[in-house]
């Protein structure tokens, strides 16, 4: 998580502390290392990454959001289903990206529907940026795959430029979307945009 330069000590601490909880809670909630992981950001109620996670029985799915109800009813989901290979846990992508184990890398990463962050001088918040994008690939390995989908035409647009220039990543327009299930958001949107971008392999 990339601070502002002029952040306030207090923050810093505050953010060094959470980050530290985070890497000692992360081993428990994923697989030994070395090994790759499927990561949703932004999970929700864990309707798309409950089903992927049965659907793919020899992939452990990793779903993180911010929101304590949401991943409440996500755990339910995979436990309902008996799911061993899907776990749901409360922090930040930028956090996450942060902090992963080592050793473990992504092979494939969802961010469906995310908060468009509409107002202009919001779009700092939106994770479809080059910073995030560039510290996202240093844990994806050659060839993963980032799924993105949104019901917002800007934030689209603005998402694609951004992938289009960034040294990391190659936009597949021809890829195919490789699971369908529908989240709320997505029941609620009247249309939508999805692209597939894959790590350069160099």
């Amino acid at each position: 998580m990339r601070l502002h330069p002029g952040a306030k000590p207090e923050f810093v601490l505050h953010v060094e502390s959470r980050q530290a909880q985070l890497r000692s809670e992360l081993p428990a909630c994923l697989p030994a290392p070395p090994a790759s992981i499927v990561l949703e950001i932004g999970c929700g109620h864990g309707h798309f990454l409950a089903r992927y996670a049965e659907a793919h029985p020899d992939r452990f799915c990793l779903g993180i959001d911010i929101i304590k109800d949401r991943l409440e009813r996500a755990a339910k989901k995979g436990r309902r289903a008996g799911l061993k290979n899907v776990h749901f846990h409360k922090t930040e992508a930028t956090e996450l990206v942060e902090c992963l184990t080592p050793g473990i890398v992504l092979q494939a990463v969802f961010l469906l529907f995310p908060d468009p962050w509409p107002k202009k001088r919001h779009h700092k918040n939106r994770l479809v940026r080059p910073d995030f994008l560039a510290d996202l690939a240093r844990h994806v390995v050659p060839g993963g795959a980032f799924y993105f989908r949104t019901d917002h035409a800007e934030y689209f647009a603005a998402g694609r430029a951004v992938l289009e220039q960034h040294p990391d990543w190659q936009i597949e327009p021809t890829a195919p979307w490789p699971f369908e299930e529908a989240t709320v958001f997505q029941l609620k949107a009247p249309e939508y945009q999805s692209l597939v971008a894959t790590r350069r392999r160099t």
